[in-house]
């Protein structure tokens, strides 16, 4: 296995305005938290291609990575692995009129790992699923719907008798 490359040494890059650079490299990429379940990155990081561009007055950077992420199944609590595509860009442009600052370039070293962790936060789709046609659980009896027969996971339409009163309720 590739040994974790977390930060890149930009200024020993030595490019000039105009010039870029691409690398590939094994990035750490911490779990990330998601409604209060964590779910780890396999082999706890991610093969990226990073590339490099220096403009007039600073960088330019994108990161590029598949993630395959482990942990429950957001509608039926079963091992969900799905596969995150992030393409991230950063920019770095001191002493322009609006100077833009990236929170991961410091000193002439480009934070990797924590831009790879952040990346695949905001990559990361509204719902983790094992897949995409997972039923979920039975909001009744709690059973999970992907291993029952529809047909045969039946149950009484009267509704909780805790809510009966509620019925009576007249809204005009």
């Amino acid at each position: 296995m590739a040994q974790f490359a977390d930060t890149l040494d930009v200024d020993s890059l030595h490019l000039q305005s105009g010039a870029g650079a691409r690398f590939d490299a094994r990035v750490r990429v911490q779990p990330v938290n998601v409604a209060g379940q964590s779910y780890s990155v396999a082999g706890n990081g991610a093969d990226a291609r990073v590339d490099v561009s220096r403009t007039t007055s600073g960088f330019a950077f994108r990161l590029r990575f598949d993630a395959r992420l482990s942990g429950p199944c957001m509608r039926c609590l079963a091992d969900a692995t799905p596969v995150i595509a992030v393409d991230a860009r950063e920019v770095d442009q001191p002493g322009e009129a609006e100077e833009l600052h990236s929170p991961y370039f410091h000193d002439g070293q480009l934070e990797l790992a924590g831009w790879a962790h952040d990346a695949l936060v905001l990559a990361l789709p509204t719902r983790l699923l094992c897949g995409d046609e997972c039923r979920g659980l039975c909001s009744i009896c709690g059973a999970n719907l992907n291993e029952e027969d529809p047909s045969q996971h039946l149950h009484e339409q009267g509704g909780d008798p805790r809510w009966a009163k509620l019925s009576e309720l007249k809204l005009d």
